[in-house]
């Protein structure tokens, strides 16, 4: 289904936002670039911005027209401010516009049109469109990087796309971490209770400091490293301490 979606640039000017938005395309899962008359590339700055996502830089087609570009498409959405002399279906929010994409995709090729960095893409370009898409901002300042426009739109469609059943998309969850035995955690808060003893810190026989601070350790749940790594920093301040008078 992704590998349906393409990514179009417009006359691209700058080349580092080539770079940026193969980056942003590849964290979404989308690899299918495509340069209409971008004023450089190849280009070292777009290779350097890429940061790891030069195989979808060096898989990049480059066209003389937006026409040949999309050509082969079912849906073409072109990023643009709401044009309202533009008769074209409109999508007030990015994910709905994913929703749309997706399901087409599924059978044909789609693609997201993105223009030039400072006018946007002309009517001409926004008439070769079937749907316009607008990326709600601060009406004030609503002004994004084309790269940043490429991000937020691409990871609306990776969303949708996600959500799907059978998309096969799974979460890296991280490693449990062992949790130590009561044993070992009652040794640890053994030593706590000498090292608060010894340094003075607990003055009254009767405060609930000790307490208060071994409830703070069990509701941190430290795993076995991590109690060592504590158990050394007493160890480590103990080293410190005047010897205690014998009895």
């Amino acid at each position: 289904m992704l590998s349906n979606i393409r990514i179009i640039l417009v006359q691209t000017f700058h080349p580092g936002n080539i770079g940026a938005t193969a980056r942003a395309m590849k964290t979404m899962g989308l690899e299918h670039l495509t340069l209409v008359n971008p004023r450089a590339f190849p280009d070292d700055e777009a290779t350097r911005l890429a940061a790891g996502a030069t195989d979808v830089l060096e898989n990049a087609r480059v066209v003389g027209s937006l026409d040949e570009a999309v050509s082969d498409c079912v849906q073409v959405v072109g990023a643009s401010a709401r044009l309202r002399n533009m008769p074209l279906p409109h999508f007030d929010e990015p994910d709905n516009m994913a929703e749309s994409v997706v399901e087409n995709a599924t059978a044909a090729p789609v693609a997201l049109v993105f223009g030039r960095e400072r006018s946007g893409l002309t009517n001409d370009e926004i008439r070769a469109c079937t749907h316009q898409v607008s990326i709600p901002a601060n009406p004030e300042y609503g002004i994004l990087n084309l790269s940043q426009a490429v991000q937020i739109l691409a990871y609306e469609v990776h969303r949708c796309f996600r959500k799907r059943p059978g998309s096969g998309f799974t979460y890296q969850t991280p490693t449990q971490a062992t949790p130590p035995s009561r044993e070992q955690f009652g040794y640890f808060q053994d030593h706590l209770r000498q090292v608060m003893h010894k340094s003075g810190f607990i003055t009254q026989p009767h405060a609930r400091t000790e307490e208060q601070l071994q409830a703070l350790f069990a509701r941190a749940e430290p795993s076995r490293r991590e109690l060592s790594l504590l158990r050394g920093l007493l160890s480590a301040v103990e080293s410190h301490l005047p010897p205690q008078p014998k009895e």
